[in-house]
């Protein structure tokens, strides 16, 4: 039967390496729409960088922004759900993090991804970074804290900046020191970045509130992803279908492996219905 809630990651998935929607793509997605069939985006990214997305869609769906940790209404610019770390949660992570990468020498910065009112705040206010996370952060539009204020405001999400390491050897390396009752830990890019968000808090935790507001169950559910952020999307997903360009893990928690995200792979699993 076809799926009544098409759900898709964006980077790696939904856009292809230039950052656009094929037409194909967006024409299945379409026909799926009109034949009733409910669509949203389920992303790492926050809802502030949803719009050159959207901007290439006729439509703008509710969408599942910072690894699940906020749920957003683009038609009416609004916030529905969002899940946040408090700040001695925070600093407890931070303290753990250091322990390991201080010993070893390893330069890394921090970053928060607050939720704001609005896609339209500004950057520097939603989007804090100490010093160390990247040399040109002022010049780029972040905001610039010492850890201590950083840390001082909930966050959907603290991130974690080594460029010496890839996000997989970052994994490893803090993976034994995270508590995973006080915070999820996961990444979304090869480069040296982990992400951190509340425990039990995923992807799969926002498709699932989508859901819900649909009256869709799971087994009615069909996802696509590519990195280790999707893989509890990907597995709560009645068909979790992982990309021919996807990380291992995402391979191994998906049903199924479609072409890349440069071969058009998403719209050609939905093509079979719509």
């Amino acid at each position: 039967m076809a799926p009544r809630l098409i759900i898709s990651d964006i980077d790696g998935t939904f856009l292809t390496s230039s950052g656009r929607v094929t037409p194909r793509l967006r024409d299945v997605v379409t026909r799926a729409v009109r034949a009733g069939a409910y669509f949203g985006l389920a992303t790492g990214r926050p809802h502030r960088w949803l719009m050159p997305v959207l901007d290439q869609l006729p439509l703008a769906p509710v969408c599942v922004c910072a690894n699940g940790a906020v749920v957003y209404d683009p038609s009416s610019d609004t916030i529905l759900h969002s899940f946040e770390l408090e700040p001695a949660v925070m600093r407890d992570l931070v303290d753990a993090v250091d322990s390991v990468m201080d010993p070893l020498g390893l330069p890394h910065g921090y970053a928060v991804e607050r939720v704001g009112q609005s896609a339209l705040d500004p950057e520097e206010e939603v989007f804090v970074v100490t010093p160390s996370y990247n040399p040109n952060s002022e010049k780029i539009g972040f905001g610039v804290a010492p850890i201590a204020e950083l840390i001082d405001v909930p966050a959907a999400k603290l991130l974690v900046r080594c460029p010496q390491l890839s996000a997989a050897e970052m994994f490893d390396l803090l993976a034994p020191v995270i508590d995973p009752e006080a915070a999820h830990l996961t990444y979304s890019m090869n480069e040296g970045l982990i992400e951190l968000s509340c425990p039990g808090v995923t992807k799969a935790t926002g498709v699932s509130i989508l859901a819900a507001r649909y009256g869709v169950e799971a087994h009615e559910v069909i996802s696509f992803g590519d990195m280790p952020n999707d893989c509890e999307m990907l597995a709560w997903s009645g068909m979790g279908v992982a990309m021919g360009n996807a990380a291992p893990a995402a391979v191994e928690a998906a049903d199924h492996v479609t072409a890349t995200n440069d071969e058009d792979g998403v719209a050609q699993v939905l093509e079979r219905w719509f």
